[in-house]
């Protein structure tokens, strides 16, 4: 379950992938197979929300792993380096990169 603290030790990934109304759905697709089939499986795997802008234009990946090299391991497979290339066709441009929870910042309790 995703779960986001300042309070943790997981690495927390933001993947925004540039594509096309066109080709929105078929990168998410190939997302969420990626995601279904392999990526969940591997360890240190935690977990993942995938977001659509409204024009379709950009999806936006945030996942949780355990550790670092646990997701650096899962981008170095051969399974995870063929996907890649398979989703490059379905976009423009992607970019991984790790952050860590600086700030949780929540509205008034309902």
């Amino acid at each position: 379950m995703t779960t986001i603290s300042a309070d943790t030790d997981r690495q927390t990934v933001l993947t925004t992938f540039e594509t096309s109304p066109g080709t929105c759905q078929d990168l998410l697709e190939a997302l969420e197979d990626a995601y279904r089939a392999f990526i969940s499986r591997q360890p240190g795997f935690v977990s993942a929300a995938l977001h659509v802008n409204d024009a379709q234009t950009r999806i936006a990946n945030y996942s949780q792993w355990a550790r670092r090299e646990d997701f650096q391991a899962m981008l170095r497979s051969d399974e995870m380096r063929r996907r890649n290339r398979e989703i490059a066709q379905l976009c423009t441009r992607f970019e991984p990169v790790m952050y860590d929870v600086a700030a949780v910042l929540d509205g008034p309790a309902d």
